[in-house]
């Protein structure tokens, strides 16, 4: 039996349909959600999510879209992705990934590393952008 994924950034929402299987990277690393899956909140990192469909099988995704981080709810039925950006991978750009990272490793190489417990949006930067330049190379 298939789960409902939906896929919502704060513009719009980009996918509401059933899917076998969804990837999605979690802040812990990636977890995928099937049906009849224990319900939770997963925080997301950024990375790709990857849909999987009954009649292609599970070794290759059917579609992914890259997120940039956000939250993930997962019910026995359902799994909605709440991203903080989302972008479909084949619209994904290698050249704004790599001037994300750029501004990102400028902004980590400025910011405060006296006190390491503000450093971790500035990490969070770098993963997502790093994340988005491997995901375009795909």
């Amino acid at each position: 039996m298939p789960i409902e994924v939906e896929i919502v950034s704060p513009e719009k929402r980009l996918l509401s349909r059933s899917v076998e299987m969804v990837v999605m990277p979690g802040s812990e690393g990636d977890l995928a959600a099937m049906e009849e899956h224990a319900p939770m909140i997963v925080l997301l990192r950024g990375g790709l999510v990857s849909l999987y469909d009954a009649g292609r099988g599970l070794a290759t995704p059917s579609e992914q879209f890259f997120v940039a981080g956000g939250f993930a709810e997962i019910t026995g039925d359902r799994c909605t992705i709440l991203a903080d950006e989302a972008t479909p991978l084949r619209e994904l750009s290698r050249s704004e990934g790599e001037a994300r990272l750029a501004e990102a490793e400028r902004a980590y190489d400025n910011a405060d590393k006296s006190d390491i417990t503000t450093l971790d949006p500035y990490l969070d930067r770098l993963q997502s952008a790093r994340a988005h330049v491997e995901a375009a190379e795909r």
